[in-house]
């Protein structure tokens, strides 16, 4: 049954009690009394069964500086180091702090903001990492890739093709990916993807507002913020899974506000059935918001999660936030997204923190400024921390 019609069928059930009382002088009739019996005999509660856990960081970037950094380091371990060999680049430090928020959910999200084109491997404006990149974020525990944004097409069809070949045969352990497809078969099967948790479905509906680069070919097809194509995949989503989140890649860079445009289209996806919007692409954090469905249900929108790991030093860009759905199913089989949970993160750069790139968890290194080898990063992170606070609506102690 649709989530359309169990959500109609809802409103009928509980408007009938008062259809069918009498008005007053009238005799109740045998149809009546039998329909109000059924009505108000014990029926067995739903109470909640169990709960699943989604897990999204925003941007995972991949600047030339990190490049250099990690292939130094697996260099200065190895004594060697071929810049075009795909494992000779060193990541581990990348999310050490933050692999618990990753492995601890049942699916795990990222937006992965590169291509996979092969070597040589470059950074802005054409971003192109190693094969090997992708394979941490998936050992981390990310479960889906996005690649809906506006960098997949960097290194042109040829490159978007290659990255979904690699992305393809990582499906074999598990880790799927949405956003980009290479013929329209790919297209049909995966957009909007949707995956079985503990018996709840979930779909998945990630889209880009464009692309910094254009191709000739149809294929591979970038899902674009086309209102039709859009409200396609809400719909098979609305008959095929239980819950639907949508994944924008959208809004103005480095805005700590939501736009107008991004308003809209959050209203447009909310009257479609989205259960929960999580936005990305301004590199920074922007406000939170919550949208009522049309049945009257909360529909949390997350405008944009910011960076997770960079080398962006820029006002607000090394502040990210990690957020946590609870996805609750209760016993007559229906699910709901509950009270989302945040995580502010810090990407500290080489030689403040550590000689590494690395992402931690704000809270966690709160009065520890002793262990910065550079303080003044320390008190960077505390003042952008206190500003966004103040600016997304997160409440966080």
């Amino acid at each position: 049954m649709s989530r359309l019609m169990k959500k109609t069928i809802a409103i009928l059930v509980s408007a009938l009690p008062g259809y069918l009382m009498p008005c007053h002088g009238e005799t109740v009739t045998d149809g009546q009394l039998e329909k109000l019996h059924c009505l108000t005999e014990p029926h067995t509660a739903v109470v909640p069964e169990d709960t699943l856990r989604i897990c999204m960081i925003g941007d995972v970037m991949l600047h030339s500086a990190q490049i250099e950094n990690c292939h130094a380091r697996y260099a200065a371990a190895h004594r060697e180091a071929a810049p075009g060999e795909n494992s000779h680049y060193d990541f581990s430090p990348y999310f050490r702090e933050i692999m618990y928020l990753l492995e601890g959910a049942d699916i795990s999200i990222a937006n992965m903001e590169f291509t996979l084109a092969g070597p040589p491997y470059s950074g802005y404006p054409a971003f192109c990492a190693p094969d090997s990149y992708a394979e941490y974020v998936a050992d981390c525990g990310v479960d889906i890739f996005l690649t809906a944004n506006n960098h997949i097409l960097d290194k042109g069809a040829s490159g978007a093709e290659r990255t979904l070949e690699v992305y393809g045969k990582m499906e074999k352990r598990n880790v799927h990916n949405t956003g980009c497809f290479a013929d329209s078969a790919a297209m049909r099967k995966g957009y909007p993807l949707i995956l079985d948790a503990e018996g709840v479905k979930i779909a998945f509906v990630n889209f880009t507002y464009g692309t910094n680069v254009e191709i000739e070919e149809r294929y591979p097809m970038v899902c674009r913020m086309d209102r039709n194509e859009i409200a396609a995949a809400m719909q098979k989503a609305r008959e095929e899974a239980d819950i639907i989140i949508a994944l924008p890649h959208w809004g103005t860079e480095y805005e700590l506000e939501h736009s107008a445009a991004q308003a809209e289209m959050a209203e447009f996806l909310v009257r479609r059935e989205a259960d929960a919007i999580i936005g990305s692409h301004p590199h920074v954090v922007q406000d939170i918001d919550t949208l009522k469905a049309l049945d009257g249900t909360p529909v949390p929108v997350v405008y944009s999660l910011g960076n997770i790991i960079s080398n962006m030093s820029a006002t607000n860009t090394q502040a990210g936030l990690a957020v946590t759905l609870p996805v609750i199913r209760y016993s007559d089989g229906s699910a709901k997204v509950g009270t989302p949970e945040y995580t502010f993160t810090w990407c500290s750069l080489p030689g403040r923190l550590t000689d590494s790139h690395i992402t931690i968890p704000i809270r966690k290194f709160e009065n520890q400024r002793d262990r910065w080898t550079d303080p003044s990063d320390y008190d960077r992170m505390i003042a952008t921390y206190r500003r966004i606070l103040k600016t997304s609506g997160i409440k966080d102690k």
